[in-house]
């Protein structure tokens, strides 16, 4: 069987539910602990710790239907059947893509810094290195209207059936005057896909012990309210940005950890509530003082609580030279940041999840490649089966 965007299914389809897929359970653990750490301009969006049964509550009184999806998602046993789990053969690689996560459409893309088409340039590099092929990735699936239910509300959903709506959450206003089945097609599909890629990358990364979709990471998307180029909160829809701290700010079984830029978009006050352990940057922090917080509060983190799986927000617009980060951190120092969350999770033998996220440069696909590269080199990633942590020989040098 072969993982590729033919049409050829990787595996048989089972269907699952978003309450059990990714129990990871013990006779003595009943919990199932999610740490997705987001390392952008914003920083580290944190480690997550939620029950086994995946029930997330959104605890934000006073915004309408906040009540009613507060009691959906607690409800016991709430199960959801998907098409987007899939056994995969060992001769892939849990590496998830789609062609179909690239936006190109009239050009409008290059209205925003963000590169739309920065996804396939990522495999385009892993592909001429020989690391992968076609048909030893994964094939990511678009997130059905059913799946994003489980975390947004259909008030929210319907609103992205207003072009207008996508324009504002894209921050390219010329969408707004196409109509909206064009919209969906060319700009809200591709966002979907990736969504669907990062949930299929989850239970991937429990079966195998690490997992990449090569996009995702919509951090800014909460369950009723997108932005900052984040249309659906793919980051919470794997777990059962300012967007999913929203989702979980009053949640104690959630912890957050978060590293970023203290004077940048989006300001949300009101989201670093569910923040547990903030570390604020200034303007410029360059590679030694970054490194070493990064290493020093993930280790931190996961010293005070063991999760079942690392969920790894990985932007690259912490790049010197990103207008809209501020850090001023070397393509070695992201590549070398990878390294660290990668060692430390493999090392402490948890399930880890990368997610792309933002960045804003063209030179941003072969950093994240280069850094793929790098985490094979180490030893930090294989095909196959997991090894187990206490005999596997992690190589640091």
């Amino acid at each position: 069987m072969t993982c590729n965007g033919r049409g050829e299914t990787c595996g048989a389809r089972e269907t699952y539910d978003f309450a059990t897929w990714c129990r990871h359970e013990s006779p003595a653990k009943k919990t199932l602990a999610c740490f997705p750490v987001r390392i952008g301009g914003t920083g580290i969006l944190g480690t997550l710790e939620a029950a086994h049964e995946m029930q997330v509550s959104r605890m934000e009184s006073g915004r309408t239907g906040s009540d009613d999806l507060s009691k959906q998602l607690a409800r016991p046993n709430r199960h959801h059947p998907t098409d987007l789990y899939q056994e995969v053969p060992a001769s892939c690689w849990p590496i998830v893509y789609s062609p179909d996560y690239n936006i190109t459409f009239l050009s409008l893309e290059k209205l925003h810094p963000f590169d739309s088409g920065k996804w396939g340039k990522v495999i385009t590099f892993l592909r001429d290195e020989q690391l992968i092929t076609d048909d030893t990735i994964v094939t990511a699936r678009e997130a059905t209207e059913s799946d994003l239910l489980v975390v947004h509300t259909r008030r929210y959903l319907n609103k992205l059936k207003w072009s207008f709506v996508v324009a504002t959450i894209t921050e390219i206003p010329p969408l707004l005057m196409l109509p909206n089945f064009l919209v969906q097609r060319k700009v809200l599909r591709p966002l979907r896909t990736q969504t669907g890629g990062t949930i299929m990358a989850g239970k991937l990364a429990i079966d195998r012990g690490w997992a990449i979709n090569v996009g995702g990471g919509f951090h800014h998307c909460s369950s009723e309210k997108g932005g900052g180029f984040c249309a659906y909160a793919d980051i919470t829809l794997a777990i059962k940005g300012n967007g999913h701290e929203r989702d979980f700010l009053d949640d104690k079984r959630v912890y957050i950890m978060d590293v970023y830029n203290r004077y940048i978009y989006p300001g949300d006050n009101f989201a670093k509530r569910a923040i547990k352990r903030k570390v604020e940057l200034d303007w410029g922090t360059e590679d030694e003082e970054y490194l070493q917080k990064v290493d020093t509060h993930v280790q931190g983190a996961l010293n005070e609580m063991k999760p079942d799986i690392i969920i790894y927000n990985a932007g690259t617009d912490i790049l010197d030279g990103d207008p809209l980060g501020g850090l001023s951190i070397s393509p070695q120092g992201i590549i070398k940041r990878d390294e660290i969350v990668f060692t430390i999770a493999r090392s402490r033998g948890i399930p880890i999840l990368m997610v792309t996220s933002g960045g804003y440069q063209k030179r941003t696909a072969k950093i994240i490649a280069d850094s793929i590269l790098n985490l094979h080199s180490r030893g930090l990633i294989h095909k196959g089966p997991p090894e187990n942590p206490d005999t596997a020989a992690i190589n640091k040098h």
